[in-house]
């Protein structure tokens, strides 16, 4: 009998230690959990700079390299929200919306004035507001006059560039889009430049920049374009859209020394390039090759947005060039 109780106690024992380990395993297992959600989810914040509500999504550990990430017309932020998920584990990630895009205020015309220059001084003290030392600077389209005004006045900051579609030359200025936006402008045709902004924030000009060229437009998610064109339609976003396009010719006269920049400096830089982009040729994207000793270019099979359905060949060279540096 005593033989027996003494082999009961035996079982009762090895299984009690077996829920103990068991029950670690598993607080382990979800504090492991806990940890690496905090990180990798993205956060939808808004911060107050300079009087306006600046609304911005940020992702992983703010101790790693952060990545700055300027969006394009006639974007936000919300152009970004894959290959952030996709960069989360690695790095810092931040991209807000400028003033009259996405979720930002959107003052009127008379009370903010919608210039790059106006935007980028924004941009600088946001950052601050950050407490964000230095970075590199992930931007496409208007994110280039805006992060070259930037890296300009505070070069001391900038680690880096990663470009995507965003224009520095004027040989980038060849795509259909740009060459009939241009000869509107030397006709003095008031008229036909208005109706070429509206139709580019216009539901089928947004879906033109997104899915010219894509081989198969139903692998573009409809959220993309049809995000952007609600984000228009709302009262006095047009006339702050076309206040900004009118202010677009105010960049060519920086190209050259947004050029000596980067011959001074001589920035890492990675240049993704889609080459359907209708405003911008890929001869913008081999013209950064004239300035710059380390530059990596690669041309994807892609339109303007080519984040849309290339965010996986993105995210990985992005890794792989800051990891290099």
């Amino acid at each position: 009998m005593k033989k027996i109780k003494n082999t009961i106690l035996g079982f009762l024992f090895v299984i009690l230690a077996q829920l103990a380990i068991g029950q670690q395993g598993k607080e382990k297992s979800n504090k492991e959990i806990s940890h690496s959600v905090t990180y990798l989810e993205t956060a939808h914040r808004k911060i107050e700079v300079n009087g306006l509500s600046i609304f911005y999504r940020e992702t992983g550990d703010p101790n790693k390299e952060t990545i700055l990430m300027l969006h394009g017309f006639p974007s936000s932020s919300h152009m970004y929200r894959d290959v952030m998920k996709k960069l989360a584990a690695d790095f810092h990630v931040v991209a807000p919306d400028y003033p009259g895009f996405g979720f930002s205020d959107a003052p009127s015309t008379k009370e903010y004035e919608y210039t790059f220059h106006n935007v980028s001084l924004l941009m600088d003290a946001f950052v601050d507001k950050l407490n964000i030392d230095s970075f590199y600077i992930m931007m496409q389209d208007y994110g280039g006059p805006i992060g070259f005004r930037m890296a300009l006045r505070r070069p001391e900051k900038v680690k880096g560039f990663i470009v995507q579609n965003a224009n520095a030359y004027f040989e980038g200025l060849s795509g259909e889009w740009a060459q009939k936006y241009s000869a509107l402008l030397e006709a003095n045709d008031a008229k036909g430049v208005l109706d070429l902004q509206n139709w580019w924030m216009s539901l089928e000009g947004i879906k033109a920049m997104y899915l010219g060229g894509v081989k198969d437009p139903s692998k573009v998610d409809p959220i993309s374009y049809l995000t952007d064109e609600a984000f228009l339609r709302r009262e006095g976003i047009n006339q702050i859209q076309v206040t900004f396009l009118n202010n677009y010719g105010s960049n060519f006269d920086r190209y050259p020394a947004w050029q000596k920049y980067l011959r001074d400096h001589q920035p890492p830089t990675l240049v993704i390039w889609g080459i359907h982009d209708k405003f911008f040729s890929v001869e913008g994207a081999k013209a950064f090759s004239k300035d710059l000793k380390d530059v990596e270019t690669h041309l994807i099979d892609g339109s303007h947005f080519l984040l849309e359905l290339h965010s996986d060949v993105a995210a990985k060279l992005i890794k792989d060039f800051i990891n290099r540096i």
